[in-house]
């Protein structure tokens, strides 16, 4: 493979919905042991975050990425641990089902973080790489793991003020946690990633995601603007209803996570160019099962639709997990290198 010189400026036209001066690459997560492959290292081991900024740095580099995505901080909403299997309930780390629960709980402090280890990047960066900070889980994620879905769909009927309060705790704490984020200049821009739905509809009624949700990724999405900063939504499942809202509501640059069962790639480009940046979107079956020639094919079918117009980069539809063929995920990426 091709090494090239990274150029951050070139994901910033992309989120400006503006042509990029090359094909641009974009991944929200690669896997672990993906990360090792291309970093030719182990994975860190244990909570030592500026270890692991610099072996996620060595391998998004090494694959020819302009950024390297990573989280700010260890901020987190403590929950039930639950042993990590190809799936899990909704219910399992449920650790609030009342305003007592609520009061009692171990609210985290964004503050109290160490941030630092994002200005001490700047030595290990590539020139022209910056950061691309993402956030511990989302809103409503978060809110739905401290409650579970069903007592979530519960309390909305039983106690909606204790609904709203939840859903201003933590999104409160986020705004803090971007504000902090967006101290250090190695960052370059950052992404709120929360999963909103499914593949038919929103895991909430609309009227409730505009009620609960819209809001605080507004302020969130604020935050990062004012900052001068350009803000990408990562949220899986069928968004239809709300993509308004997360265009012209809430102000999102870009939009990642796309599934052929709900929305092909192509099709979102074509509904929403000019609108918001398309991120990514090579549906992550398809690079399953699909052969090299047709991955580099759709890859080519791709970037020549969004040739004139800009607004794209190139990349799976959510995420490089460790059972995508590594020679199907670079026949993609060669396209881009090429």
């Amino acid at each position: 493979m091709k090494k090239r010189q990274a150029d951050f400026s070139n994901l910033v036209k992309v989120l400006k919905k503006e042509r990029p001066s090359r094909p641009t690459l974009f991944e929200f997560i690669l896997n672990g042991p993906v990360l090792e492959h291309f970093a030719g290292e182990k994975h860190p081991a244990g909570g030592d975050l500026e270890a692991v900024m610099k072996f996620r740095i060595k391998a998004f580099n090494a694959v020819g990425y302009d950024f390297t995505s990573t989280h700010g901080s260890l901020f987190a909403f403590p929950k039930k641990a639950v042993e990590h299997k190809a799936s899990m309930t909704l219910e399992s780390q449920k650790v609030i089902s009342n305003r007592a629960d609520f009061e009692k709980y171990p609210w985290p402090d964004p503050d109290a973080f160490d941030y630092s280890a994002l200005g001490k990047m700047k030595q290990h960066l590539p020139d022209g790489m910056k950061l691309f900070v993402f956030s511990p889980g989302g809103l409503l994620e978060n809110v739905m793991a401290l409650v579970g879905y069903e007592g979530l769909c519960y309390m909305m009927t039983d106690d909606p003020a204790l609904v709203q309060d939840l859903f201003d705790a933590v999104g409160s704490r986020f705004v803090r946690y971007y504000e902090q984020v967006l101290q250090y200049d190695t960052v370059g821009a950052c992404m709120f990633n929360d999963d909103w739905g499914f593949k038919t509809q929103t895991m909430l009624s609309t009227e409730d995601m505009q009620k609960y949700v819209v809001p605080w990724h507004k302020r969130v999405v604020e935050t990062i603007h004012k900052h001068n900063r350009l803000a990408v939504l990562h949220s899986c499942g069928n968004l239809k209803h709300v993509m308004d809202d997360i265009i012209d509501t809430i102000g999102y640059d870009g939009k990642h996570s796309y599934e052929d069962a709900i929305q092909p790639v192509e099709d979102a480009y074509d509904t929403y160019k000019g609108r918001i940046a398309i991120m990514g979107g090579m549906d992550v079956d398809f690079l399953c099962r699909a052969s090299k020639k047709e991955i580099q094919q759709r890859t080519e079918l791709m970037l020549a639709r969004s040739a004139s117009s800009g607004g794209y980069a190139v990349g799976a539809g959510n995420s490089f997990t460790h059972y995508v063929p590594i020679e199907n995920y670079m026949a993609m990426v060669d396209v881009a290198m090429r």
